[in-house]
């Protein structure tokens, strides 16, 4: 099981960030260094069916060691970093015996995690917890989810004295940037169903995602020296922060929790001539999600009549879809995992994800797949950390559930 720690601090060192804004898939060619690596391990490990393909997913298969006929299960986890904080030169460190007090991440730059910021980190005292330098985030987001399914392949491996069906295996890019199943072939992957291995802290277990859209906008200004611009100038920034204050304030993802949905401003550059910006759109309830974008479309006409037609301009996409109705009809593979992590005396956490995973896109593409937890914390930043105990309890929950649908 230490493994585990072994192979996550290998992978985090490697950048993977994807690129929201590139074309390419994947979205950054530097993805392939660990799915290559990735690569060499399965080969290692003695699975089956290892393949890197043209859009750096990684496949494997670990093959049925029984007659008995049992479920084709797949576990995921992507490879990628989230855009929203630097990947390059991460360097983690492990916390000896957390003894409960603040961390101080880079002393240098004066970098400390606080427990009065981030409180959930008590629940670890007495525990060795890897943290980030404080410079970069450190990649458990998912990482952390590669080394646990990577660990518990070759546990299976090395002891086939423990029975089991086909296990399939797969390693995405691109999953931050919402692109992550695009090119992932559901038939070559082959699963009845499968687990992503994506969540935060120990014990989550998630069966409903946000219903997601991207909404893309830019505004065109009319620059005119500002000492002779009476009734003539536009300024494309003024109309941008009129955009923004026209949407909820009580729909921000600062005053969401739960259920409740959101317009998030991923970003903002401009001047008086051009600006652009660009929001994410968020809701578990599918009417609620239909109802947002039909507000962010009406303010847009709103702005077009008050000024110029096509002053504003909106490309909006959606991104994916709740996938609670696609794993319902399927509900053993939530129990199953329930009752995995119960035999295992973790509480199990049973919540919305108020974000994403590959596992929505595979659900809605034939796969159902609910999310298991990593045991990460405050993913896409500095103050990233991971407890080492909640790792190997999540490669226990992946073994586990093997288990319980061998026994069945």
């Amino acid at each position: 099981m230490e493994k585990v720690v072994e192979r996550f601090l290998r992978y985090a060192k490697i950048d993977t960030q994807s690129d929201d804004d590139s074309k390419s898939s994947p979205s950054t060619e530097k993805q392939f260094n660990l799915a290559k690596l990735l690569v060499e391990e399965l080969k290692e490990i003695g699975v089956s069916n290892v393949e890197l393909d043209e859009y750096c997913n990684v496949w494997a298969e670990l093959p049925s060691n029984t007659n008995k006929e049992i479920p084709i299960i797949g576990f995921l986890a992507h490879m990628d970093t989230a855009t929203d904080f630097t990947g390059t030169n991460v360097k983690p460190q492990i916390v000896k015996n957390y003894d409960g007090k603040d961390i101080v991440l880079n002393k240098e730059k004066e970098i400390v995690l606080k427990t009065n910021d981030f409180p959930d980190i008590l629940k670890y005292i007495g525990q060795d917890i890897i943290t980030t330098d404080g410079t970069t985030l450190l990649g458990a987001d998912d990482k952390a989810g590669v080394a646990e399914i990577m660990t518990a392949v070759e546990y299976l491996v090395n002891n086939p004295q423990i029975k089991h069906g086909n296990i399939k295996i797969a390693f995405t890019p691109d999953e931050e940037v919402g692109r992550g199943t695009d090119n992932f072939d559901i038939k070559k992957f082959g699963a009845d169903f499968a687990y992503t291995v994506d969540g935060s802290k120990k014990g989550e277990l998630e069966y409903e995602t946000f219903n997601a859209a991207e909404a893309k906008i830019t505004i065109k200004g009319n620059n005119i020296h500002p000492g002779s611009s009476k009734n003539k100038m536009i300024n494309s920034m003024r109309i941008a922060f009129e955009l923004n204050n026209m949407l909820p304030t009580d729909q921000k993802p600062e005053y969401t929790e739960g259920y409740e949905g959101f317009f998030h401003l991923l970003n903002i550059s401009g001047d008086v001539e051009n600006t652009t910006m660009k929001y994410i759109i968020r809701d578990h309830d599918k009417t609620k999600f239909e109802n947002k974008k039909a507000l962010i479309e009406k303010v847009i006409e709103f702005l077009n009549k008050k000024y110029l037609p096509n002053t504003v301009n909106l490309e909006l996409k959606d991104q994916y879809y709740n996938m609670k109705s696609k794993i319902e009809p399927v509900f053993h593979i939530v129990e199953t995992a329930k009752q995995a992590m119960e035999e295992l005396d973790i509480e199990p956490i049973i919540h919305p994800i108020r974000g994403g995973t590959d596992g929505a896109m595979l659900s809605y593409k034939g796969i159902p797949t609910p999310n298991l937890f990593t045991g990460g914390h405050n993913f896409h930043g500095k103050f990233e950390y991971i407890p080492i105990p909640s790792m190997i309890d999540s490669v226990k929950v992946i073994l586990k559930i093997i288990e319980l649908y061998s026994s069945k």
